[in-house]
């Protein structure tokens, strides 16, 4: 059996809808979102742009990077590109999204966050509590998803 790289390689058979299967899968897509967020929030802090245009790029970069790291897997794993697109849709998107709104709205809601300087504890404390927080809140997410064959379950398929 091929593996697709992912931390919760493993762990569907039989329990697939657990709360450690969905903080595992919870764990893979912040990483991708992680790194996509935090290049983000840095680029648009470091260029200056207008806290609407830093969070776009965050949001897109999210996407990207949380994409590309299921793709990773599962082309390892045989699947064409096109099928590895699919996957890494059906795979993360809602994840992603769900991410992504906690992390961002947090961000914005914490007083001068998004105008503190790349220097700034404020910055990097905001961005690490507001990703803490979208983990937790997206782990009931996936494990709602994964239970019903969707989200992360969805990647186990093509193993």
């Amino acid at each position: 059996m091929e593996h697709h790289g992912h931390a919760h390689e493993g762990h569907h058979a039989g329990g697939g809808s657990g709360w450690r299967t969905a903080a595992l899968a919870t764990l893979h897509c912040l990483t991708g979102c992680a790194i996509g967020e935090i290049l983000g929030l840095v680029l648009g802090t470091a260029f200056g742009l207008h806290n609407g245009a830093t969070i776009v790029l965050s949001v897109l970069l999210a996407f990207v990077f949380g994409y590309a790291l299921t793709m990773r897997g599962v082309l390892r794993a045989g699947l064409t590109v096109g099928q590895a697109v699919r996957v890494a849709l059906a795979a993360d998107t809602v994840s992603i999204i769900v991410m992504e709104l906690i992390d961002n709205t947090v961000m914005v809601a914490v007083p001068g966050a998004m105008d503190a300087g790349l220097g700034d504890l404020l910055f990097w404390t905001s961005l690490a509590g507001s990703l803490a927080l979208a983990f937790l809140v997206t782990v009931p997410v996936n494990r709602a998803l994964i239970g019903r064959g969707k989200g992360h379950a969805v990647v186990h398929a093509h193993h």
